[in-house]
């Protein structure tokens, strides 16, 4: 059966090859913005789901993964920055805060049109974190396309002073645990 990972982010598709199964990838055209008053894990469940089905048509008999992640202070939502001034004044907003980076994962089985929804919930909390230490991560890692402009998996684990979650991979976007177990219930065999 194919896999078809409904996103073209690097570090998604670095994490399905962990997997050792063949997949192709697709681009979702999906609008990200959150639903007036939608809490922040139903932000990512939905979104998950909806990247999923944005590619099923071109993908008829696959099972498609969408993945999504919104970050959140209380009430206040980081997604992906898209500039150097919105890093920086996202991660100086996170110093010495827990920050929950919700992670959710969907596997729609495009046959049956059955759909797998999960999230993840990762908290990570930052380091006292100095101007000068936030401006040089952002220059150097360039994490511009990441919600909360922590790329954990680079050089961003030094920002950190702890994480707790059932899934490190969470973190990075696309949680390998809920996933190799969708895709056994969905009928792949792993390993």
């Amino acid at each position: 059966m194919k896999i078809v990972l409904a996103s073209t982010s690097a570090y998604r598709r670095m994490l399905l090859e962990r997997l050792q199964l063949p997949f192709e990838t697709d681009r979702p055209e999906t609008d990200e913005s959150p639903l007036p008053g939608e809490a922040p894990a139903a932000t990512a469940e939905r979104l998950a789901l909806e990247k999923a089905r944005a590619v099923a048509a071109r993908w008829p008999g696959a099972l498609i993964i969408g993945s999504d992640q919104v970050a959140h202070l209380g009430n206040e939502v980081f997604g992906k920055p898209g500039t150097e001034a919105r890093a920086i004044a996202q991660l100086q907003r996170m110093r010495g805060q827990t920050v929950v980076f919700h992670t959710a994962l969907a596997l729609l089985d495009t046959r049956s049109g059955h759909a797998q929804v999960e999230g993840v919930p990762t908290h990570v909390r930052f380091r006292e974190l100095s101007d000068d230490e936030i401006r040089r991560y952002v220059e150097r890692e360039r994490p511009l396309d990441c919600a909360g402009s922590a790329k954990s998996e680079g050089l961003g684990i030094a920002l950190l002073e702890a994480m707790r979650g059932d899934d490190p991979t969470a973190l990075i976007g696309l949680p390998l645990i809920a996933l190799a177990r969708m895709l056994r219930t969905a009928g792949v065999h792993l390993p």
